[in-house]
């Protein structure tokens, strides 16, 4: 007899796949599941504070750790949660949401049930989940559960999206079968030999008859797995490599061929030169949207242009599926010619920008101090998250070391994602140093999961930028809405420790303020540091403001 029911078998799962923690928000519909889950001691449960936070823990400790899960209850938690699971949607992350559900047996009785709308109909939740995410299941059978809990992992692992897993709550602990081996979830299904064959002898072609091309990387390739392989073909061409905003850290700014981000008019200095320049562009995992083309203004397009995705690779009169990125990138590296004249140009192009001096300690903080204060913080070892803003700006500022990872949510563009992604990120790379940047409107949605960071002890930095307002959306649209109310955001520190939390709530008003914050900061590997950076509601990067005026005008093209 299996001595696994079905929440121990979901639970065995998971951690077969080497997920080590869980975030949940109880609810009566999943507490015997829970329970379930407690049984497993390689599998931790983490509280969240509510049901988004908690899909955004789990999207954050995805980026860390190749899968998350968050657990909530039928409808009102799950229903909270989607707006995090529709941004793993976006940005390419595989989050189980594991929702409990009402008792078998109220599917056909027609009784009415709390935590719903109030009708008869109990299959809402489960046709919304199928709208967000690439599968999405209710298991009312103990013994079909096993399948149905493979399939959804299987397809959420091998599409890198989120996947909805719905269980009655008298089926949690009902008993089912035993996991069989691991492999039959996680082994994907190779390339295909021939068509790969085809795609890398047309691109190898193709590009050996250009003779200045450069590389663009973007969002998605660390979706598909590819980013040792991009390396690869970038240096058996030789030619400039160029990243997209929402790709920061995905190729090695080290790295003697990378010339920066291109992003329009708000590119690195002369990165949108040298890729204007060139006479072929090859896109890796590139997501081309109105943000990251700076409402439409910076999309390479033609026959000039390469895409290569995660399961497919189009260019002119050519279109390839069924063969992995990495496959493609590292066959056609053994193809191609070496074309390098996008670097020799590039060295024309760039402009060495002066070194910023360090502002008196006396002088009213700034950005731009803020900004040089925060760079030599950055190391090898360091997460940089990065939230939606003028936090995006600065944070493309920042000098990378080999190693160092840089976190934005550039297509779903949620603020206040950052807080609990980071919160969940450290806990799945807790060898990591963790900074936040993030702006007060946007830490105003999510700060709650400030007090699960303190119930963790985990040393993470927070650089809060107060100066009063959305300044993001002033840029793009101004009105009285992108007004707030100001907090003590330092002060909110004391309140989340209460009688034994280590965090530490800092105020910097001067440059002096700034650096000393910072030494307590990094003394502190108790709990988190915040520390609330005044600075003048004006003082914003010129790259938000020409960007938001971009997107503006996009914003605001007539009806045709």
């Amino acid at each position: 007899m299996s001595a696994y029911n079905v929440g121990t078998y979901l639970a065995e799962r998971l951690v077969q796949i080497g997920v080590k923690h869980h975030f949940v928000v109880p609810g009566d519909y999943n507490l015997v599941l829970l329970d379930q889950f407690l049984k497993n001691q390689n599998l931790l449960q983490v509280g969240c504070c509510n049901e988004l936070n908690c899909g955004f823990a789990a999207e954050g400790y995805a980026r860390a750790n190749g899968l998350g899960v968050a657990v909530v209850t039928y409808s009102v938690g799950a229903l909270s949660a989607l707006n995090a699971i529709g941004g793993a949607y976006a940005e390419n992350l595989p989050v189980i949401l594991v929702s409990g559900a009402p008792n078998t047996n109220d599917y056909s009785t027609g009784h009415l049930l709390h935590h719903t709308m109030g009708t008869q109909d109990l299959t809402y939740m489960l046709e919304i989940a199928r709208k967000l995410t690439c599968t999405a299941v209710s298991i009312t059978s103990a013994e079909d559960a096993p399948e149905q809990i493979d399939h959804v992992i299987r397809t959420a692992l091998r599409e890198q999206k989120p996947a909805y897993i719905e269980i009655a709550c008298n089926i949690a602990e009902a008993p089912c079968a035993s996991p069989g081996p691991v492999s039959a979830i996680i082994n994907e299904a190779p390339s295909d030999a021939e068509t790969l064959a085809a795609a890398v002898s047309a691109a190898a072609e193709f590009l050996n008859s250009k003779q200045k091309p450069v590389l663009l990387i973007g969002s998605q390739l660390r979706a598909a797995k590819a980013e040792k392989e991009a390396i690869e073909l970038a240096e058996a061409l030789g030619c400039s490599v160029a990243v997209m905003a929402a790709a920061k850290s995905f190729f090695p700014e080290e790295h003697p061929q990378y010339v920066g981000t291109y992003w329009g008019e708000i590119s690195s200095p002369g990165t949108s030169a040298i890729v204007d320049w060139s006479d072929s562009v090859v896109c890796l995992g590139a997501v081309f949207n109105d943000y990251s083309t700076v409402g439409w203004t910076a999309m390479p397009s033609g026959p000039t242009v390469l895409n290569a995705n995660k399961d497919s690779v189009k260019f002119d009169g050519y279109h390839f599926s069924g063969i992995h990125l990495r496959d493609f990138l590292s066959c056609l590296a053994r193809k191609v010619e070496k074309r390098d004249a996008t670097m020799a140009e590039f060295a024309r192009f760039r402009s060495q920008s002066m070194p910023v001096e360090p502002a008196r300690s006396e002088a009213k903080l700034s950005r731009i101090e803020m900004l040089r204060q925060i760079g030599p913080l950055v190391t090898a070892k360091t997460t940089v998250f990065a939230e939606t803003g003028d936090s995006w700006f600065n944070g493309m500022k920042l000098q990378l070391p080999t190693g160092a990872r840089f976190e934005i949510e550039m297509q779903w563009g949620h603020i206040g994602w950052s807080i609990p992604a980071a919160f969940g990120y450290a806990l799945g790379a807790p060898e990591r140093q963790i900074i936040c940047m993030i702006g007060d409107g946007s830490f105003q949605l999510t700060a709650q999961e400030v007090a699960q960071m303190i119930r963790q002890k985990l040393p993470i930095i927070i650089f809060l930028v107060n100066n009063h307002g959305y300044t993001i959306e002033v840029e793009i649209h101004d009105g009285p809405y992108n007004n707030i109310k100001n907090w003590d955001y330092a002060g909110l520190i004391k309140v989340f420790n209460a009688e034994d939390g280590a965090g530490q709530g800092l105020l910097a008003t001067t440059a002096g303020e700034l650096a000393q914050a910072i030494e307590v900061a990094l003394e502190n590997r108790e709990g988190p540091t915040l520390i609330e950076c005044v600075i003048d509601r004006d003082d914003a990067t010129a790259d938000l403001i020409s960007w938001g005026r971009a997107v503006a005008v996009a914003n605001a093209r007539p009806h045709r």
